[in-house]
C-alpha cells in the first residue's frame, strides 16, 4: 500500500437529489412525476441523518465531502428564498464543521428549479444565465461562503449537456444534435461565470469534468470503417477534453459544431482541475459506444471500470495543463460485488499514487459515494457506496480507511 502526503485530501461525493430526493419545485421532480425516471423519494435519508453521516465519514478518515445545495430548495420560486431550507442547509454545514468534515459545495448537479430551466430558458438563454444564474451564485457565496471549504460549481458539464440535449436522459429530454453544442457552450460559460463570482470569497473553486480515454473500435476489416471510427473517436475526444481544456489553457472555447470563441479571461481559471472518472470507452463508426478494454468485466451501469484509465487521465491532464493542480473529484464503482469494488478501489488509488510519484500534482481523491443512494435512471438498483443505506460499512470502506488514515493490515 502506497504512502500519501499528510495533506492529501480523502473524501466522498454526493448530490442533493441522490441523497435527499428530488426537490418538489425542480425540473427533475417533474421528470420523475412524468414517469421518465424512478422516484427518488428521500434519497438515502441524508436530510435526516447528516449528523451521524458526517461523524461516520470522519471516523473513516474521509474528511472532505462534496454535496450539492439544491437551488430548487433554497429558491423554489423566482426571487423567493425558502427560510426553512436555508436554515436546514446551514445546519448541515455547521454539523459538518463540528464533525471535522470540510465541505465542498456544488451548485448544480443535473437538476434545476423549474422556474429557471423551463420558464426562463435555463442556461441556454443568455439573460437567464447572465442574470438569474449569476444572482444565485452570488447569493450562495454570501449565504454559505463562511461555512464551506471550497466550491465545485457545476457537476460534469459534458454529461449534463449530453444527457439533456443529445441522449434525452435528463431534463429537458431532447435528442437534437444541433442543440447539444449550444447546451455545451452554455454550461461551460455558466461554470466559468460561477468561478469568476465565487473566487472573490477566498475559497478554492474546482471543476468537475467527466473524463474518459476514448479509443476507436471496428467490427470488420473494412479500412473505411476504421477511418470513420477514428474520426468519431476524435469528435468524442474533442467534446470531452478539448472543448474546455483549450478554454482553461488558451482562452479559446472550442465546442465542436460551433465557431471557436476567444474568451481570454477563461485562461487560467479555477484553482483546481477536478474531474470524475469511471471508465474508458470504445467508439465505433456508427457512433455506438462500447466498453474498453473490449474484454473487460462490465458492471450493471453498462460500462467496464478500468483503473488504468485513471492514470491515463491524470497524465494527459498533466501534459495538457502544465503547472496545474488536480483533484479526483469523483471515482466510484457501481456493483453489488463489494470484493470487486474493493479491488477496483485499491487499483485506482494506486494509479493516483503512481501519478504522484511521477511528479503530478494530485491533491485529493473523492470516492463516489459514501452511502448507497439513488442513481438516476437506475433508481436504487445499483450500489456505489462504501456504506449501505443502513450505514453498515462494506469491505471497501475498510480499505478506504486504511489509505485515508495510513493504516496497515
Amino acid at each position: 500500500m502506497s504512502e500519501f502526503p499528510d495533506d492529501f485530501w480523502w473524501g466522498s461525493a454526493a448530490s442533493s437529489t441522490q441523497t435527499e430526493g428530488a426537490a418538489p419545485r425542480s425540473d427533475y421532480f417533474r421528470w420523475e412525476q412524468a414517469g421518465k425516471a424512478p422516484r427518488s423519494r428521500d434519497g438515502n435519508g441524508f436530510a435526516r441523518r447528516f449528523r451521524e453521516d458526517f461523524e461516520l465519514f470522519a471516523s473513516y478518515g474521509l474528511t472532505h465531502h462534496r454535496l450539492s445545495i439544491e437551488w430548487a430548495r433554497v429558491e423554489p420560486f423566482e426571487g423567493k428564498h425558502d427560510a426553512a431550507a436555508v436554515e436546514h442547509y446551514t445546519e448541515v454545514l455547521e454539523a459538518a464543521r463540528k464533525a471535522g468534515i470540510k465541505i465542498w459545495v456544488c451548485l448544480h448537479h443535473f437538476s434545476l428549479p423549474g422556474w429557471f430551466s423551463e420558464d426562463m430558458g435555463g442556461f441556454l438563454d443568455d439573460k437567464a444565465r447572465g442574470y438569474y444564474w449569476a444572482r444565485h451564485v452570488d447569493w450562495m457565496g454570501e449565504t454559505f461562503g463562511d461555512l464551506v471549504f471550497g466550491w465545485k460549481p457545476i457537476n460534469e458539464p459534458v454529461a449534463y449537456a449530453g444527457a439533456g440535449w443529445l441522449l434525452g436522459g435528463l431534463p429537458p429530454g431532447k435528442t437534437d444534435p444541433t442543440e447539444f453544442p449550444k447546451a455545451l457552450r452554455a454550461i461551460h460559460l455558466a461554470n466559468h461565470e460561477a468561478w469568476r463570482l465565487l473566487r472573490s470569497g477566498g475559497k478554492p473553486v474546482s471543476t468537475i469534468m467527466n473524463l474518459s480515454p476514448v479509443y476507436p473500435g471496428v467490427r470488420s476489416r473494412d479500412t473505411t470503417e476504421r477511418e470513420r471510427a477514428e474520426a468519431i473517436a476524435r469528435l468524442f475526444d474533442d467534446v470531452l477534453w478539448t472543448s474546455w481544456i483549450r478554454a482553461l489553457r488558451d482562452g479559446v472555447l472550442a465546442v465542436p459544431g460551433l465557431p471557436e470563441e476567444e474568451i481570454p479571461e477563461m485562461a487560467g481559471s479555477f484553482d483546481y482541475i477536478g474531474f470524475s472518472y469511471y471508465n474508458a470507452m470504445t467508439v465505433y463508426a456508427d457512433m455506438g459506444v462500447g466498453p474498453y478494454p473490449a474484454d473487460a468485466k462490465v458492471g450493471p451501469m453498462g460500462y467496464a471500470p478500468w483503473p488504468e484509465g485513471l492514470g491515463i487521465v491524470l497524465r494527459r491532464l498533466h501534459d495538457e495543463l502544465p503547472g496545474r493542480s488536480f483533484l479526483v473529484a469523483e471515482c466510484g464503482f457501481g456493483t453489488d460485488d463489494d470484493e470487486w469494488r474493493t479491488s477496483l478501489l485499491r487499483d485506482s488509488i494506486e494509479q493516483v499514487a503512481g501519478a504522484l510519484a511521477d511528479g503530478i500534482d494530485v491533491r485529493g481523491f473523492f470516492h463516489w459515494t459514501a452511502v448507497d443512494n439513488y442513481e438516476w435512471s437506475h433508481g436504487y438498483d445499483v450500489q456505489f457506496g462504501l456504506f449501505d443505506r443502513d450505514r453498515n460499512p462494506k469491505g471497501s470502506a475498510e480499505l478506504a480507511r486504511e489509505y485515508a488514515t495510513q493504516k496497515r493490515r
